[in-house]
């Protein structure tokens, strides 16, 4: 924790690197990933700060549009899509995802009920090699069905009919620091 601490007291003292920063935001992207501390959307686009409005949830999950319970993932998803106008959503899965690989090989997740409650929003669930550590097949289905679901959300159906918005999959490899992007043309993911 202490290296931590000293670069928070350090970072604080270049104020004029961040004094534009109070004006406002105006990022270009919403990143939806992982919480695992392996991946950091900064570091892999190499955006400053204001340049990406973040979500970041256990396994990427987005959850189902329900306007009657909205949740923190929908609300912040419309924010940036309604207020800040993002043109892109880009949704990253990554290798050796510990959710994904639950849902994958069917572990017992009832020591930890809220994770598996979370996780049941994953539907369907992700199949793929339960003994492949990577994860990979199983991840990248899970990328392309949140990528669905991200379509039924009314106001993001209306961007898309726009053409106002473009959705993207990427699949990181935390193994390589290599990132793949979905084609549409090939139903692959591929190298960036």
């Amino acid at each position: 924790m202490q290296p931590l601490i000293d670069n928070a007291r350090s970072f604080g003292q270049r104020p004029e690197e961040f004094a534009q920063l109070a004006a406002g935001q105006s990022p270009q992207v919403l990143f939806i990933t992982c919480s695992d501390s392996r991946v950091v959307p900064a570091l892999i686009t190499g955006a400053r700060p204001g340049e990406l409005f973040e979500l970041r949830t256990a396994g990427n999950i987005v959850p189902p549009y329900a306007s009657e319970h909205p949740t923190s993932e929908a609300a912040t998803i419309e924010y940036a899509v309604e207020v800040l106008g993002v043109s892109d959503i880009v949704v990253c899965g990554h290798s050796h995802c510990g959710a994904v690989g639950a849902l994958v090989r069917g572990d017992d997740l009832d020591a930890v009920p809220a994770v598996r409650d979370w996780l049941s929003h994953a539907t369907p669930r992700p199949t793929g090699a339960a003994e492949d550590p990577e994860v990979a097949e199983g991840v990248q289905a899970h990328v392309l069905t949140q990528l669905l679901r991200l379509r039924s959300y009314p106001f993001i159906e209306k961007k898309l009919k726009e053409r106002q918005l473009t959705l993207h999959g990427w699949y990181y490899e935390v193994h390589k620091g290599a990132v793949r992007a979905h084609s549409a043309e090939t139903d692959a993911f591929e190298a960036l």
